[in-house]
C-alpha cells in the first residue's frame, strides 16, 4: 500500500516534531512544508492544524483526559493525532465531524494495525456525549490555564502584572491567529505596494503594512527588497536611535538581522556592526542586508554581547542597540509552544544576562550616545526592572522618555505594546543617554 502525503499526515508529522522531539513549531511546520508537493490549500490546512493544535494543546488535553483511562500507556504518535483530531472536532466548523474521524482512522491504521480501533472508538464516544465544560473547573487560575492553553505560572503572572481584566483580553487575544506584518523600505512605494498586496497601514508603525494573512516571503516585492518581514511593533526600535547618517552603531544581539538592516537604512556614511554569538546567524544577518540592499553599511563581529568592553575601546560607538536575549512571552501568538516551555518563567536568570550586556555595552559607548534597550516581552522583570536596576548602578546614565502617537503603548517614558492592543506582537523599548564619563 503506498503512503500518500496529506495534509492530515504531514501535519501529524510537524506536531510529533513540535511535542515529542521538542522541535520548534514555525522551524519544524516549515522545514515540512518545504519539501512538500501539497497544494496551497492542503499547506494552509496544515498550517491551521499545527498552530491550532500547539496554541491550544492544554485545553485539547484536558478534554482528551475525560475519554482516555491513562495517556502513557498509548504511543506518543497515536495520542498527538488525537490531540490533533480533537483540536478539528472542537474548533475547524467547516470540516464535518465524519471526515475528521474518517481521516483519522486512515492515518493510525497505517501506522499500526489495530490501533484505528482505539481512535475510532475515542473520537465517537466525544461525538456521542458532548464535550465537558471548563466552567466547572473550581479554581480560578485553573480554570483560566485550561481555557486559554496558558500554564497556571503564566496565568498568575500576568494577572499580577496588569489585573484580571486586562489580562484575560490578553489570553484571549493570544488565540486568535497572528497576522502577516511586513516593513517597506521605501517609503515613497508604500501606498503602491499596499494597494498590490490589498495590505492595511499599520496603525503602529509608518513603515509598517499588515494583512489577515498573506504569505509574503515568496513574493517578488520580498526578493527585490522592496519589502521584508518584520512585525510592526520591532519596527519602532530602529526610529527610537533618531540616526543622521554618520553614526558608528552597534546593534549587539542582532540575529536575524530586521532591526539590523532597519538601522542601516537610516546610514549614508555610517555604519551597523552586528553582533551574534554563532556563524549561522552571522550568515542570516548578511543575507537579509544583501537582499535589502543595505549590505556596505553592515559589519558582522562573532561575539558574546556580555564580553563586548573586552573587545572595543571606550568611545567606540555613538548609538547602541540592545534587542535583549528574553522570555519571549510577547510571541506567544506566533510561536505558541514558548510558553510550555519552563526555561520561559526564569525572569531572574533572563534580567542577570540583560544587565550583564547593558553593563558591557554602556563601557564603549561615546559621551552624548544613547543605547536603545528593547525586549519581545511584556513581564516587568525584563523590562522596567531592568530599567530601574541599569539606571541605578550607572549615575553616568539618564533615561531618554519615548514618544508616540498611540497613548495607550506608552508608560513611564517607555513604549510598552501588549499583544491585545493592535494584534502585534508584545514588545518593550526603553532608552537611556550618557551624560558623562
Amino acid at each position: 500500500m503506498t503512503k500518500v502525503e496529506t495534509a492530515r499526515s504531514l501535519a501529524l508529522a510537524v506536531l510529533e516534531d513540535v511535542f515529542v522531539n521538542q522541535a520548534y513549531s514555525n522551524i519544524a511546520l516549515n522545514k515540512h512544508l518545504k519539501g512538500s508537493q501539497l497544494s496551497a490549500a492542503d499547506k494552509g490546512l496544515v498550517t491551521e492544524l499545527v498552530y491550532g493544535t500547539v496554541a491550544r494543546k492544554l485545553t485539547l488535553e484536558w478534554y482528551l483526559s475525560h475519554f482516555i483511562e491513562d495517556r502513557d500507556q498509548l504511543d506518543s504518535w497515536l495520542y498527538v493525532l488525537l490531540l490533533m483530531s480533537v483540536y478539528q472536532l472542537r474548533y475547524l466548523d467547516k470540516i464535518p465531524d465524519h471526515a475528521v474521524v474518517n481521516e483519522a482512522v486512515e492515518l493510525a491504521k497505517l501506522r499500526k494495525k489495530g490501533s484505528e480501533k482505539l481512535v475510532n472508538a475515542v473520537l465517537r464516544r466525544i461525538l456521542r456525549e458532548g464535550w465537558p465544560d471548563i466552567a466547572n473547573i473550581k479554581r480560578k487560575n485553573k480554570r483560566d490555564s485550561i481555557a486559554y492553553s496558558l500554564p497556571v505560572w503564566l496565568v498568575t503572572k500576568l494577572k499580577e502584572e496588569y489585573g484580571e481584566e486586562r489580562a484575560k483580553a490578553i489570553f484571549e487575544s493570544l488565540l486568535v491567529r497572528n497576522k502577516a506584518s511586513i516593513r517597506v523600505t521605501d517609503l515613497s512605494r508604500k501606498e503602491e505596494i499596499q494597494a498590490l498586496l490589498e495590505a492595511n497601514s499599520s496603525l503602529l508603525a509608518t513603515t509598517g503594512l499588515v494583512k489577515e494573512q498573506g504569505h509574503f516571503a515568496g513574493h517578488n516585492l520580498f526578493a527585490d527588497g522592496a519589502i521584508t518581514i518584520q512585525d510592526e511593533s520591532s519596527q519602532l526600535v530602529a526610529p527610537t536611535l533618531d540616526l543622521q547618517g554618520d553614526e558608528r552603531v552597534l546593534d549587539a544581539c542582532a540575529a536575524p538581522g530586521g532591526k539590523t538592516a532597519h538601522i542601516a537604512s537610516y546610514l549614508t556614511t555610517g555604519q551597523v556592526t552586528a553582533l551574534d554569538l554563532y556563524d549561522h546567524k552571522l550568515d542570516l544577518i548578511q543575507e537579509n542586508a544583501q537582499r535589502l540592499g543595505v549590505a556596505d553599511r553592515v559589519q558582522t563581529q562573532k561575539l558574546d554581547a556580555r564580553k563586548v568592553h573586552e573587545f572595543f575601546d571606550q568611545d567606540s560607538f555613538d548609538k547602541i542597540l540592545v534587542d535583549a536575549p528574553c522570555s519571549g512571552i510577547g510571541l506567544l501568538r506566533r510561536k505558541p509552544d514558548i510558553k510550555y516551555n519552563k526555561e520561559t518563567a526564569d525572569f531572574a536568570s533572563l534580567q542577570e544576562i540583560q544587565l550583564e550586556i547593558l553593563g558591557s555595552v554602556c563601557q564603549i559607548l561615546g559621551k552624548g550616545g544613547i543605547i536603545t534597550y528593547s525586549t519581545c516581552t511584556i513581564v516587568s522583570e525584563e523590562n522596567f526592572q531592568v530599567v530601574k536596576a541599569f539606571l541605578e548602578s550607572h549615575p553616568e546614565f539618564e533615561q531618554v522618555k519615548l514618544e508616540h502617537e498611540c497613548k495607550d503603548i506608552m508608560k513611564d517614558g517607555c513604549i510598552l505594546i501588549t499583544p491585545e492592543l493592535y494584534g502585534s506582537d508584545g514588545f518593550f523599548i526603553s532608552q537611556f543617554r550618557k551624560i558623562s564619563d
